[in-house]
């Protein structure tokens, strides 16, 4: 499984960023939101060079409201040092929390880490989901970002826009947003085959243990072969009238 950094700090970190950093709303009644993230892969998503297969387990998930451009990487550039490493390689998405949560155009901002039903904070694997509730009005966007666990530091995240919360005579957006999420390269560790790297979270001694890359964030794109999207996760929101 993958390996978290504190999960008790983490737990409280969550609830404290929520609703920090906040901007001033486009006008509109404010909508509550909740958004699951289900792990949808099998014991056989990930085929492996070695003849067998893996599951591919989502680490905790950073989300933030926004209307901020790029708020959390810009593609093609290098990581900002503000915790996108430690998100894409270790699966803890807490620094870049923290933040976000102040940057101008951020809303609200927080982690989740408690899988939903679980006692104990940790991934998702196959059958499990966690769930959130955030708050947004028309106009504000959507950000999220996890670790795609069996890597070296992919994650999954929108492009740099985000994803719209309404449409543009803002009604809410409801149901299946997975095909908003791509998978992307931290560019900060020199990737191993997907499910049997010994620098991956599943299988490395320690924390940041891997090759750096000193690469950019760039869509991912080499010579492994990775599931399609909707085969590791999926992404809905519930809007519900505040």
């Amino acid at each position: 499984m993958l390996r978290l950094l504190a999960l008790p700090a983490l737990a409280l970190l969550a609830g404290a960023l929520t609703e920090r950093g906040v901007s001033p709303a486009p006008s509109g009644d404010p909508v509550k939101f909740r958004v699951r993230v289900e792990n949808v892969s099998t014991m056989t998503t990930l085929k492996l060079s070695n003849g067998q297969t893996a599951p591919a387990p989502t680490a905790p998930v950073l989300w933030l409201v926004h209307t901020a451009k790029d708020p959390i990487f810009r593609p093609g550039q290098r990581d900002e040092g503000r915790g996108l490493e430690h998100l894409a390689e270790d699966g803890n998405p807490g620094a870049l929390a923290a933040a976000v949560a102040s940057t101008k155009g951020v809303r609200s901002a927080g982690f989740v880490n408690m899988p939903k039903g679980a006692t104990e904070a940790g991934p998702i694997l196959p059958g499990n989901a966690y769930e959130f509730e955030i708050t947004a009005s028309a106009g504000e966007l959507l950000t999220i970002a996890f670790m795609f666990g069996q890597s070296n530091d992919l994650f999954y995240a929108p492009d740099g826009q985000g994803i719209a919360l309404f449409d543009d005579h803002g009604r809410p957006l409801a149901g299946d947003i997975t095909d908003r999420l791509q998978l992307w390269d931290a560019g900060t560790e020199v990737n191993q085959e997907p499910g049997l790297g010994a620098d991956q979270a599943p299988r490395q001694k320690s924390d940041n243990t891997g090759t750096a890359e000193n690469g950019v964030v760039h869509l991912v794109k080499d010579a492994y072969t990775y599931p399609g999207t909707s085969e590791v996760i999926r992404v809905t929101l519930k809007p519900a009238a505040m």
